[in-house]
């Protein structure tokens, strides 16, 4: 008879990850068919024409420079004060809302945003994002002991399902008293996806009209914004200033991830930012937070904290910086171009791209379609509604001619 030693709430599926078994498929087909002949949109980092991934030389001379004791030291458990500056520098650039503003290091944005579902939701409660989502949000509700529901993304107009968001939102603000819910905007994943200023604006005065009905209500809205720094050529940070001067039971969460904006993913750097009306709620954020960093990773990784504080402290590094992210970012805009014009050609149903890392396509069958790719050395990840492609780990010229091989395997099929 079979026995388990870790308790209930730990019984976890004895499976592996699916995006990293396809990555690792999709490695084999490489090795034995050569890398040329063999697509492969599973990996979510940004990767260069060669295949090689991109990793900013302004940042990793910057580490290699350091004093290897600035390196090795602990970075305190909030956080170096230099990087929690510069982070909330790189979070809002010019649009820094109004209000008291503070932050904590995570590593990364996953870290970001366990603090806040732990912070601002209660055991047993239940936060809730867009119906296409990254699958972590739901391993971060089993981890800590909340609930996870989601609202619909898109209306029939394939733009935020506004309706659907607010039904979500009332319903859990009424039962709990309290509502978290998670935005993964600009450049959602993973759809590419933007929420709108005009859709933000219906955001927040839906906040601020149930933050006045009653004064116990304590709504946290939580910007998911990974994607932020290559999320498209236009100005994608302007909704920020929205979060300035809201009623103090309003409480705006920013998940900033210097490990995707800085090409840093496996040093873990990010911290979780908050915005607020009341400087003693921005005090009561920073110790919750730095009391989670203690019980969960007590400190992040110094160095990596180092970096940023150090290319915000001088004009030149931080010009160098942004020069190679504007050649990325441009790069990876390319692609979204190329992509869509073979989307376009071929009239592949697709959710609304705005931009970033990944497309969507819809399929009624998004694993037996993976699996007839996979026939064509073509590797991308099933969702529940369709396909992510991801078009940062592709060449321009597999960007272009993917989408008729999707549509070519979705006939097959019969879709």
């Amino acid at each position: 008879m079979a026995i388990n030693m870790v308790a209930n709430h730990a019984i976890r599926a004895r499976e592996d990850d699916i995006i990293f078994g396809l990555s690792a498929r999709a490695n084999e087909a490489i090795a034995k068919y050569g890398k040329e002949n063999v697509i492969n949109s599973t990996i979510g980092t940004l990767l260069d024409d060669d295949g090689k991934l991109v990793a900013f030389e302004s940042v990793y001379s910057e580490l290699q420079n350091m004093n290897p004791a600035d390196i090795a030291a602990y970075a305190g458990l909030a956080g170096i004060p230099a990087f929690l500056d510069a982070v909330v520098k790189a979070c809002f650039m010019d649009h820094r809302p109004e209000g008291f503003i503070r932050a904590v290091a995570t590593p990364g944005g996953t870290g970001a945003i366990k603090n806040a579902v732990v912070n601002y939701t209660n055991p047993g409660d239940t936060f809730f994002t867009a119906s296409s989502y990254w699958p972590a949000y739901t391993t971060i509700a089993a981890e800590n002991g909340r609930n996870f529901d989601t609202f619909n993304l898109f209306n029939e107009k394939g733009t935020f399902d506004f309706e659907s968001y607010k039904e979500k939102f009332v319903y859990y603000l009424e039962k709990q008293k309290r509502v978290l819910a998670v935005i993964n905007t600009p450049a959602h994943n993973p759809t590419g996806y933007t929420v709108s200023d005009e859709e933000w604006d219906m955001i927040i005065d839906l906040a601020k009209e149930y933050a006045a009905k009653d004064p116990d209500y304590r709504i946290s809205i939580l910007v998911d914004m990974a994607y932020i720094d290559f999320a498209g050529e236009g100005d994608t940070r302007t909704f920020m200033e929205k979060f300035g001067n809201l009623p103090e039971n309003i409480m705006g969460l920013f998940a900033y991830s210097a490990s995707k904006g800085y090409t840093m993913y496996g040093l873990r750097n990010g911290a979780l930012i908050c915005v607020t009306s009341n400087e003693d709620l921005a005090t009561e954020f920073y110790y919750s937070c730095a009391h989670s960093n203690r019980g969960n990773w007590s400190n992040g990784t110094k160095g990596a904290m180092q970096v940023i504080a150090n290319i915000f402290a001088d004009e030149e590094k931080y010009a160098k910086c942004e020069e190679e992210r504007t050649k990325y970012r441009k790069l990876l805009a390319t692609r979204g171009a190329a992509f869509m014009q073979g989307v376009k050609e071929v009239d592949l149903p697709i959710t609304n791209y705005c931009g970033g890392f990944f497309v969507s396509v819809l399929a009624n069958d998004p694993t037996a379609l993976c699996e007839k790719l996979i026939e064509k050395n073509v590797f991308t990840v099933p969702l529940a509604e369709g396909i992510r492609v991801a078009i940062c780990a592709m060449k321009e010229s597999d960007c272009r001619r993917l989408p008729a091989i999707i549509k070519e395997a979705m006939n097959e099929l019969g879709m």
